[in-house]
């Protein structure tokens, strides 16, 4: 995992952004450190810190491409539904890293406590979510990856067959799964319903064909499916599906 954590701002005065970018600053000795994101971060911000008294913090929230399973720590009267934690005027600083901290520190480098310098490849951070590509050619893998990137989905693993999702799901939770009907070794309806059926579904399970039809679209949407694309893809299908995942 990047000892960097991202943190999109949205508002606040120009007094609270000088000691927020003193904090960040002052993170640089830490493990990890925080940082404040923009479009131009290698990565998508790994939690919100919004201004709930200003206008621009309601726009920012109702956008359709603002990352619904972003969490959000609000600062002012206002309150909000999706905040996760909320902190009044004059703002706690101190506090408010604590806050990070609990969020990510345990979910990063334990060199101090354990001497081993990260966690397993396979944790994942708060925020970020996982994405399975099953069945894909190589052509069709990379679209889609530069697709999910896009929209915020860069951790994605690949499977060429449901033997190898089957391992892949054992080693670690899904949110985003789009699975090949034309699968090579299996009923690719039956891998969905595996993927339905599970303690921990994946939030969103999306299935992709050549050959597209009003029955395939039918059954999808009865098997729960977030969705279902065309192959060759159709781009604006494509955004317009991961938008809502």
């Amino acid at each position: 995992m990047s000892s960097t954590i991202w943190v999109k701002v949205v508002g606040f005065s120009a007094v609270e952004r000088h000691s927020l970018n003193t904090l960040f600053r002052l993170s640089v000795r830490q493990t990890p450190s925080y940082a404040l994101w923009s479009s131009e971060a290698p990565a998508p911000p790994h939690v919100a810190l919004i201004d709930l008294d200003c206008h621009e913090a309601e726009i920012e929230m109702a956008l359709p491409t603002f990352n619904k399973h972003l969490k959000i720590i609000g600062v002012g009267e206002k309150p909000h539904q999706r905040v996760w934690r909320a902190f009044e005027r004059p703002v706690d600083w101190n506090a408010l890293v604590q806050v990070l901290d609990e969020l990510f520190v345990t979910q990063s480098h334990f060199d101090v406590i354990t001497g081993f310098d990260e966690l397993d490849a396979n944790t994942v951070p708060p925020g970020v979510r996982v994405s399975l590509l099953v069945g894909m050619s190589l052509e069709d893998r990379l679209y889609l990856r530069a697709r999910l990137s896009l929209a915020g989905l860069t951790d994605v693993d690949e499977a060429s067959t449901a033997e190898q999702a089957s391992k892949s799901v054992g080693l670690r939770h899904y949110d985003v799964v789009v699975i090949s009907l034309e699968l090579p070794d299996a009923d690719a309806w039956s891998l969905v319903q595996t993927f339905k059926a599970m303690l921990s579904p994946p939030q969103a399970v999306i299935v992709a064909t050549e050959k597209p039809s009003w029955s395939v679209m039918e059954r999808a949407d009865a098997m729960g499916c977030a969705g279902l694309l065309d192959i060759p893809f159709n781009p604006p299908q494509v955004l317009g599906l991961l938008q809502k995942v």
